[in-house]
């Protein structure tokens, strides 16, 4: 059938129409693609192309108070695998894995599987510098060394309850690490390139870094020198006394600073795995919770004192060994008790019944307004995980028993850490603070200061003069009452013992007891309290016995560390039968060996050297305090060998 000419065009027609409507929306789509989604596309096509080798952060460094590193990171580079790119795939896995420490299969599973790219772990990760070198000189196509950094305590176990500890990951798993993590994590860096779908890198095509950025510094308020002497005086207190536990914290009572804070059982930060999960989960001064003893008269005295209860000095008290209250009877720690005593001895004696009689002045209502505003029953907010609550009764439930072993320290509960704050609080002028240990944020790239905490006023508890009444209550306790064994001579020192029983399944042991001491120094303006406790010590179980010497062999050193000066003003130590006094060494330089022995006074023995007619040195030099029976060395000499000082002093 013959096609007319009109019928021809009309087709040609319609079929422009539809090639011009088709290029139209060729043109439309293309252009939506180019404009509107193709930088999306892009991106989507690069992802495809862009192989990433990270490169991990350092994590931010732990500082003690004065600089001083106590966390930080070294070098442990990790391999990885970029599958495709290994052409020879056993002959790779046979190479690597004795220097990987895995097996040939393991890493030839690694290298076969269809990813990206792959770790080769576990032998792969955080390898010495020496693997690594190893492994980069072998120069094994598809096999990448990528920089990666671990944890390192270069102090070991010291303040680990502190730090806690870091995962294999460098994620913090407890302590500080873990509290502040977010702040510690960097953000992780990496190499990037294009390949192709083979894995080749595409060519034209560059490497892109971005630098990894290194996490915050964290400055603690702990003194490492402090810290450091006060896990020695626990290692011995552990392996001498044979104790379940032993426990301490030291702060400045002015700002609610930890200096330190430690206890035994320890461990290793780097070896945690090594220990049971109790031990470094449970950070004892501020988890632990028990009754506190005599530690806790402090707070009864303080209440008695600002509401004008008592009169340490005139107010008088009969200690007949023991008090009737309730249908129970509450006995003295002192057998036959102390007989008739002014308050201030109650407090030197730590008397239990005089402390009843406070109580009862006080009354339940006052006494626990008291000792919630010290801040038990609560937790002190202090920035370490795992703070326990204490535990105290609820006022409905308080009677005349409840009352009365309340304020000598029985029938409540508390925490190390709630006890050291309060007695901040009762000697540095009456204002309670918040515990801390971060004390700044640092910029190492920068050196600035990101953040700096500062000091936090809970409330103010007592008034700065029934401060200095307790302040001066608790020195007489160490120099003439139960906490002599924490005299320092030349340091002003306060302090309070405490023994308390423990209670196990629910009734109170005879033979178990949790022994403590809180110290204060200098007791006209202390810089430093610190709070010691030991759970069951073998042998005798007194806080003044076991506890004091600990805080006083601590104090005496964090004195010197915090440059504190002596002070010649301090009440005189009273000396029982059997305690060795302090005496002055007497000045012996220019005087013959006849004449010095008057000096002497049966208070030192003699030793001597040289040819000499005439003293001419002496250890210990005149002047210093020791215990009396102490052996002076002299050095004998003519008196041309004095100098013109020795000379006039003499």
């Amino acid at each position: 059938m013959k096609v007319s000419n009109v019928t021809v065009r009309r087709r040609l027609f319609t079929i422009l129409i539809f090639a011009i409507v088709a290029f139209i929306g060729l043109s439309i789509r293309l252009s939506y693609v180019q404009l509107v989604q193709g930088a999306e596309l892009s991106e989507k096509a690069e992802n495809s192309w862009r192989r990433d080798i990270p490169y991990v952060a350092n994590r931010g460094e732990i500082w003690d108070r004065t600089g001083v590193r106590l966390a930080y990171n070294v070098s442990t580079p990790t391999v990885w695998a970029i599958p495709v790119q290994v052409k020879e795939k056993e002959k790779t896995a046979q190479t690597l894995a004795p220097l990987l420490n895995m097996t040939v299969e393991e890493v030839l599973a690694k290298v076969s599987k269809v990813e990206r790219i792959i770790q080769l772990g576990p032998g792969g990760r955080k390898m010495t510098s020496e693997q690594a070198t190893s492994i980069r000189e072998l120069n094994i196509p598809g096999i990448v060394v990528a920089e990666d950094n671990k944890r390192y305590y270069p102090y070991d176990g010291l303040a680990a309850h502190i730090l806690g500890f870091t995962g294999i990951d460098n994620q913090g798993l407890t302590g500080m690490e873990l509290t502040y993590n977010d702040r510690l994590t960097g953000t992780q860096g990496m190499v990037s390139y294009l390949s192709d779908a083979a894995g080749r890198q595409m060519p034209n095509s560059s490497d892109t870094y971005v630098k990894p950025r290194e996490g915050l510094t964290l400055q603690l308020t702990i003194d490492q020198q402090i810290q450091t002497v006060m896990e020695r005086e626990l290692d011995q207190a552990m392996t001498g006394l044979n104790a379940n536990a032993v426990m301490a914290i030291a702060m400045d009572p002015n700002t609610g600073e930890i200096l330190a804070m430690a206890s035994r059982p320890g461990y290793s930060p780097t070896n945690y795995q090594e220990v049971d999960p109790t031990v470094y989960n449970r950070n004892l001064p501020i988890w632990m919770t028990y009754e506190p003893g005599s530690t806790f008269k402090i707070i009864t005295l303080a209440a008695a004192l600002e509401e004008k209860k008592v009169n340490l000095q005139t107010d008088s008290f009969y200690d007949g060994g023991a008090v009737e209250i309730g249908g129970a009877r509450l006995r003295c720690w002192k057998k036959g008790g102390h007989g008739s005593q002014s308050f201030l001895q109650v407090v030197e004696n730590s008397c239990n019944p005089g402390f009843v009689e406070l109580g009862n002045r006080l009354g339940k209502d006052t006494l626990f307004e008291y000792i919630r505003n010290f801040g038990f029953g609560k937790k002190t907010g202090i920035d370490i995980g795992g703070e326990g609550n204490g535990i105290l009764f609820k006022l409905s439930q308080v009677g005349p028993v409840e009352l009365a072993t309340t304020a000598f320290g029985q029938g409540v509960s508390v925490t190390p850490i709630q006890q050291i704050a309060a007695v901040s609080a009762a000697v540095n002028g009456g204002t309670l603070y918040k515990p801390y240990v971060a004390k700044a944020w640092i910029n190492r790239d920068t050196g600035e200061t990101v953040q700096a905490n500062e000091p936090t006023v809970v409330r103010q508890v007592i008034s700065e003069e029934t401060s200095k009444q307790v302040r001066e209550a608790l020195e007489s306790v160490v120099a003439k009452g139960t906490g002599r064994n924490a005299f320092i001579d030349g340091y002003r020192v306060g302090g309070k013992t405490g023994t308390a029983q423990k209670v196990i399944d629910g009734r109170y042991s005879t033979s178990e007891h949790i022994v403590s001491f809180v110290g204060v120094a200098p007791a006209d303006n202390p810089q430093i309290v610190i709070y010691v406790a030991v759970d069951n010590p073998e042998g005798i179980q007194f806080g003044g016995v076991v506890a004091a010497p600990i805080v006083r062999n601590i104090m005496e050193d964090a004195l010197q560390i915090l440059e504190v000066p002596k002070r010649t003003n301090q009440i005189d130590r009273l000396y029982k039968y059997g305690e060795t006094p302090i005496v002055e060494v007497p000045s012996l330089i220019g005087k013959t060996v006849s004449e010095i022995y008057e000096d002497l006074n049966m208070n030192f023995m003699l030793t001597s050297s040289g040819t000499g007619k005439v003293v001419i040195k002496q250890a210990p030099a005149a002047g210093e305090r020791v215990e009396r029976g102490v052996t002076i060395r002299i050095y004998l000499g003519d008196e041309g060998d004095l100098s013109v000082e020795d000379i006039h002093n003499h």
